[in-house]
């Protein structure tokens, strides 16, 4: 059970429609959907790609190795650094704000 008491509904519309919490949001979704763009396109790339140029993708790298599995691979690195750079961006921005904001909602409240 938790030791905060939950603010009233006033109180969490005022901070929705502040300034600040547009910030938040501004700045989580300043990442979050450019990077899903980019994740997408390149994904949708690595399908298109596999259907429509097998000639490229088959070709040979070394011994069994070819560029679709190269490609395949490349779709895990590319997951993991998109995990790596979203948990900085929300570490170095937007958590600090978030942790702000909830301070300022729940502060100066009683139990």
């Amino acid at each position: 059970m938790s030791n905060t008491i939950e603010p009233d509904s006033d109180r969490l519309v005022t901070v929705q429609n502040s300034e600040e919490f547009a910030e938040l949001r501004r700045k989580f979704r300043g990442f979050a959907f450019p990077m899903t763009v980019v994740f997408l396109a390149w994904y949708l790339l690595y399908v298109l790609m596999s259907g429509y140029a097998r000639d490229f993708m088959g070709y040979q790298l070394l011994g069994n190795i070819n560029v679709g599995y190269v490609f395949g691979l490349l779709q895990f690195a590319s997951t993991f650094l998109i995990a790596y750079f979203y948990e900085r961006h929300m570490d170095n921005k937007v958590d600090p704000l978030a942790a702000r904001i909830r301070s300022q909602l729940e502060g100066g409240q009683q139990r």
